[in-house]
């Protein structure tokens, strides 16, 4: 027979977790729930506007959409998971006791990251292409330059997110989960720019995954590939990319002076 006593027991265990404010059990409960409302209301209220021949690209723009934001996602979470492993396995300290350079460590997750990146890529492709006959290739040779801004974006938010893990420690490791999708609603992923209001427009033509969203669904829908698109997203990404690392450069030199171990 189940005992009372003992299921309070188990409701209050978890109870006083959540009241003690753990930054994981409060993105579940509030950040999660805002971002997917955020992200399917926007996407349905411009679906609402437009005509029935306006939309009948629609299945291929929201899979080709959803395949792309899943390379900066990619991008992002590879770097900073790989990171939290180092702590998980209580190995951070180990490590980098070793010869092993901060740069070379960028180096190698890169590389696992964009074997990983391909891997996912095809096997999204041909999931998508099996159940829904589209073919996301349909953009052709622009495939590449967009994955490959992407991804840049993704890196950028991995490093990001690694340099705030690697100074405060996996206490805060939901971020590496959690920053992408900060930019999702910005990045008009799944809608154009003009859904957004005025102040976010601001917000989101200062992303460079505004411009290949915009891009993708200008060739999807029969017009030309605005190049400047290109340019501005490869600038921006360049600009963040490289903050990005420099923080990072900081924040691990900065935790190692005060001991890696402190966080481990």
């Amino acid at each position: 027979m189940m005992s009372l006593h003992r299921i309070k027991g188990v409701f209050f265990r978890y109870y006083y977790v959540l009241l003690k404010g753990n930054p994981n059990q409060l993105s579940d409960l509030f950040y999660w729930p805002l971002i997917d409302i955020l992200l399917w209301g926007l996407t349905s209220i411009w679906v609402q506007t437009q005509s029935p021949d306006q939309i009948q690209n629609l299945p291929l723009i929201m899979m080709t959409a959803l395949i792309f934001w899943q390379v900066a996602w990619r991008g992002s979470i590879d770097i900073s998971v790989n990171l939290l492993q180092e702590f998980w396995h209580r190995n951070l300290v180990n490590l980098f006791s070793t010869p092993l350079k901060i740069s070379e460590w960028i180096c190698g997750t890169l590389l696992l990251c964009l074997c990983k990146l391909l891997i996912t890529l095809g096997f999204g492709a041909l999931i998508v292409y099996l159940l829904y006959s589209l073919n996301i290739f349909t953009l052709g040779w622009m495939f590449l330059p967009f994955a490959a801004l992407l991804l840049m974006f993704g890196w950028t938010l991995g490093f990001y997110a690694s340099a705030l893990i690697i100074y405060w420690g996996h206490q805060i490791e939901m971020i590496a989960w959690m920053i992408p999708f900060i930019f999702a609603p910005f990045s008009a992923v799944f809608y154009p720019v003009a859904v957004l209001p005025e102040w976010a427009q601001i917000i989101s033509w200062a992303l460079p995954t505004t411009y290949i969203f915009e891009g993708m669904r200008s060739i999807l829908n029969g017009h030309h590939m605005p190049y400047t698109y290109l340019a501005l997203s490869f600038v921006l990404n360049l600009l963040y990319l490289g903050s990005s690392i420099v923080l990072f450069y900081y924040a691990f030199e900065k935790s190692r002076g005060l001991g890696l171990a402190r966080r481990d």
